[in-house]
């Protein structure tokens, strides 16, 4: 994978240096995190998955923790990223922070993104799950139509990926067969519904007979 040379990663103890020489901190820019926080290693290992159209709309966004707390930052902060990436060939970013692992397919663009020091390849596997998973559910069309008109179907596969910022599955077959399972219920949820209302009907019309 290819670093753009835009984008370098943050060098430890940057910001200390400053601090020790008195000097003030870089203010932060629009879309970005007010500073940079050394974290202890954890199971939330996600910060958000969102998914863009070329034109950088939102399509399919969730967010784990509270680095952009509103949907005006949260906003802000998908532009300032579709603008930096979606002209480049890489498959990962640097910025504010953050390591952002992403892939384009026709008009979309798939992203996921963690803190600075998460491990990259990790980070990927979540990316070609959500991929790989969105593939089969759509068809093998992993365009903005087709999603729109499944939508449903990618928040049951993102759900089953991540929750709450932990990484759950990166097998895109295991999702799929759960998302396959969670909508067969659904669909059994939705027959015994009818069923019952069917036969409540029936019960009337013998009743208004008799």
């Amino acid at each position: 994978m290819q670093r753009p040379e835009a984008w370098p990663r943050p060098h430890p103890g940057e910001g200390a240096a400053a601090a020790q020489a008195g000097g003030p901190a870089p203010p932060a820019r629009t879309g970005e995190p007010a500073g940079l926080r050394l974290q202890e290693p954890s199971l939330y290992t996600i910060k958000a998955v969102f998914i863009l159209d070329n034109d950088g709309h939102r399509l399919l966004a969730k967010y784990y923790d509270e680095t952009f707390p509103s949907l005006k930052e949260q906003m802000a902060f998908e532009k300032n990223v579709f603008n930096k990436t979606s002209r480049t060939d890489s498959e990962i970013a640097f910025f504010g922070g953050m390591t952002i692992i992403y892939k384009s397919s026709i008009d979309l663009f798939l992203y996921v993104v963690g803190s600075s020091h998460e491990n990259e390849l990790m980070l990927m596997s979540v990316l070609t799950c959500l991929f790989e998973s969105l593939s089969h559910v759509l068809r093998k069309n992993v365009e903005k139509r087709w999603l729109l008109e499944n939508m449903d179907g990618a928040f049951l596969v993102l759900d089953e990926i991540v929750d709450g910022g932990v990484i759950l599955e990166s097998d895109p077959q295991q999702v799929i067969q759960k998302v396959n399972f969670r909508a067969d219920d659904s669909s059994l949820t939705e027959q015994s519904v009818a069923q019952v209302l069917q036969s409540a009907k029936e019960q009337i019309k013998w009743s208004l007979l008799k």
